[in-house]
């Protein structure tokens, strides 16, 4: 019996996965164990920015070394169709004030188009009461961009 492979995405397929999506999983270099964390994100067609929580260990980890993988996902509920798309590259923390504040009202633009859930603002240091402006103004979570790009994979269903 020959091993099937899973065919690779085109970069406009994979392109649009990552447009779609608003949720992936970063890949940090952990002590023992690879270390992953599940975080919101925006992509404004040339960058791929996070949101996180200014605690946890996914802070020394980058600290150690920025280095990450990231994974962005589409499945159907019975896994008859999936894509998934692997990202290597380097994370840092956007320093400047107002392209902090430009990246935070993508976020909430997300959080209002997607219908998200008032609860994902627990996962962003908020409490789900407070209004989505607080992501903006109050500076509670760490902005990051995925750069320096090293590679890219996407592979699919069919």
């Amino acid at each position: 019996m020959e091993l099937l492979k899973i065919p690779p995405m085109s970069e406009e397929e994979y392109n649009r996965v990552i447009e779609e999506g608003h949720i992936c999983r970063v890949v940090f270099t952990g002590e023992k164990y690879p270390y992953i964390a599940p975080l919101l994100y925006v992509y404004d067609g040339k960058h791929l920015y996070m949101l996180s929580t200014k605690y946890g260990e996914k802070i020394k980890y980058f600290h150690k070394n920025p280095h990450v993988a990231v994974e962005i996902e589409q499945v159907s509920r019975d896994l008859s169709d999936f894509r998934f798309v692997i990202l290597f590259g380097r994370l840092r923390e956007v320093e400047g004030e107002e392209e902090r504040r430009t990246i935070r009202k993508k976020f909430i633009q997300l959080i209002q188009e997607k219908s998200l859930s008032r609860n994902i603002m627990t996962a962003l240091g908020h409490s789900p009461e407070d209004a989505l402006t607080a992501l903006e103004k109050e500076e509670r979570s760490i902005v990051w961009q995925l750069t320096d790009m090293e590679g890219i994979k996407g592979l699919k269903s069919h």
